[in-house]
């Protein structure tokens, strides 16, 4: 008789970190963040904008569907780097919510909505200017200006090259205003032997600013070599 009180209690204490998944190229930089987050044990509300959706398809082969969300979200982040179908198995996705990008009534869309902060991986230079200029078109962008206006954690993932100088002004204005901005830039001293690590390393990235635990990558020692050997 006591399970939807301590059920309710949960909810009450669940606090998520936001994802939002642009249309940038990059979509296994964003399910090795999602995979960090859920091996940390945290809640994850996702955003899926309307423009990754094409990505991921392109990347991935997957089509992401509101209606079913959670068996291509499985399908998802089980995919590796390289391609290979259920490189990753045995996901506990309880955790993960998942708002459709539309959904400006969404729970995110709130200050009052309790999360930890988010973030944005891959971010397009499209999502960096309308978070920038505040434009709020869909729910990624009015969540990560919500992120901002509440002074919460937001990180940004930005991938793009060549940048031309709008999108650096943009990035300086989410810098101002607190964001982090992370290009995402792979390293070799780590000592990357596969995509995955070089995904991995960005990934790992990600989730150190935001301050969640993870074992990514091998972080430098002070040592020269590292990049050699066996990890």
């Amino acid at each position: 008789m006591t399970e939807p009180v301590v059920d309710q209690h949960q909810q009450r204490e669940r606090t998520p970190w936001v994802v939002g998944v642009s249309g940038a190229s990059g979509t296994p930089y964003a399910a090795a963040v999602l995979r960090g987050l859920l091996a940390a044990g945290e809640s994850v509300d996702l955003v899926v904008s309307r423009a990754s959706r094409l990505t991921i398809l392109d990347e991935t082969g997957i089509s992401f569907r509101d209606s079913h969300w959670r068996e291509d979200l499985a399908a998802w982040l089980g995919r590796g780097a390289d391609g290979k179908p259920d490189t990753f198995q045995d996901l506990d996705l309880s955790g993960v919510r998942h708002w459709s990008a539309g959904d400006l009534a969404a729970g995110p869309s709130s200050g009052s909505y309790a999360v930890k902060g988010m973030l944005i991986v891959p971010a397009s230079t499209a999502s960096v200017a309308g978070v920038a200029l505040g434009l709020s078109k869909d729910l990624l962008q009015r969540a990560a200006s919500v992120t901002l206006k509440e002074r919460r954690k937001l990180v940004v993932a930005v991938r793009e090259t060549p940048l031309n100088g709008q999108t650096l002004k943009h990035l300086v204005t989410l810098d101002e205003a607190g964001a982090v901005v992370l290009p995402a830039s792979p390293a070799f001293y780590a000592g990357a032997t596969h995509i995955q690590d070089l995904v991995d390393f960005v990934a790992g990235r990600v989730l150190d600013a935001a301050g969640v635990p993870h074992g990514l990558y091998r972080r430098w020692e002070g040592e020269l070599g590292g990049g050699s050997r066996t990890r």
